[in-house]
């Protein structure tokens, strides 16, 4: 079995390389919001309801899972789900977490599990490498909303809609994206601490207060049509962010009753300060890229721009180093 998978994993490595290289010479990439397309990949649909919504949804998410993982819970409830933001042609990123702070084994006793989040992407050769990928990893989930960034948000309330269907039980979850480096050992043992009561209502990471950027040449622009007040409520830097599971269906159902917004973490404050739920500000978080050093990094959470070579460099020195005291 364990050939078989290597041998499938090689396959895949080379598939990916092969049309990383094609797309490069004879397509243009490109990046839009679209609508519902069909689709190629088959689809692994199950369709949601929610009670205890009795208003009419202004953005009721109506999507379907292309890709999915339904029974990732069903054996053991995670204490910790980590849902990374990626796009398509990122495999060695994703493969760079799998192999080290993304990978589920890393922590006997205490029940990991790692996805990647993906829209749709308006390539069908993408669409058939990702379907591939899934079927050797079984650590993605898709919907057929197209991927770019200004979904960003929905990929997020994917993300949500997931955990709170098939993996309510767990205990915590973690939202971040694929050039984040986590230090899980502070995560795991410094900040969520598996052997006290888990905590309810509870969203943490790096709590940023700010207004709108109005210049419709920043990344962030964001029009007064679309949020005409002048502050945003505080939200937590959508690199990464901690939240009890509970959380993540107060998350999906206040959205559906919320006017969508394009930038993913002020979108997720919203809901926050609708649903009374105040972010906790914590240091570890770190949305800027640090030089690394082994003291600097055992002092953090989360490090922002790693590369796939910097996660494995980063990864084998800290795990290596384990023993030597800063």
């Amino acid at each position: 079995m364990a050939s078989k998978v290597s041998c499938l994993y090689i396959l895949t490595v080379v598939c990916w390389a092969s049309a990383l290289w094609y797309l490069s010479i004879t397509r243009p990439t490109s990046s839009y919001t679209g609508h519902r397309q069909l689709s190629s990949i088959s689809i692994a649909r199950k369709n949601v309801s929610f009670g205890n919504i009795r208003t009419r949804p202004i953005n009721p998410h109506s999507f379907d899972f292309l890709i999915n993982e339904p029974n990732k819970c069903e054996k053991s409830v995670p204490f910790l789900v980590i849902l990374i933001s990626t796009t398509h042609k990122e495999f060695d990123a994703r493969q760079a977490i799998r192999e080290t702070w993304g990978d589920e084994n890393n922590f006997k006793g205490i029940k990991i599990a790692t996805l990647f989040l993906l829209g749709k992407n308006t390539d069908p050769v993408l669409n058939q490498m990702v379907e591939q990928e899934s079927q050797i990893f079984h650590d993605i989930i898709v919907e057929d909303f197209i991927d770019s960034y200004h979904n960003l948000t929905l990929k997020t309330l994917m993300g949500m809609r997931w955990v709170a269907t098939f993996c309510s039980k767990a205990k915590y979850v973690m939202k971040t994206d694929s050039d984040i480096f986590v230090n899980m050992d502070n995560l795991i043992y410094k900040l969520l601490k598996p052997n006290t009561k888990p905590r309810r209502r509870y969203f943490t990471g790096y709590v940023i207060n700010g207004g709108p950027i109005r210049d419709v040449r920043s990344k962030w622009y964001m029009p007064r049509d679309l949020y005409p007040d002048s502050n945003y409520p505080p939200f937590c830097s959508g690199t990464g962010y901690i939240f009890s599971a509970d959380v993540a269906e107060l998350i999906y159902k206040t959205s559906l009753h919320t006017r969508l917004l394009h930038l993913e973490d002020v979108y997720v404050g919203l809901c926050l300060r609708k649903l009374g739920i105040h972010p906790f500000q914590n240091s570890g978080f770190n949305h800027w890229k640090m030089a690394y050093s082994l003291c600097r990094y055992r002092r953090v959470i989360t490090v922002h721009q790693i590369t796939p070579e910097e996660m494995h460099r980063i990864w084998n020195d800290m795990s290596s180093k384990k023993h030597l005291r800063c």
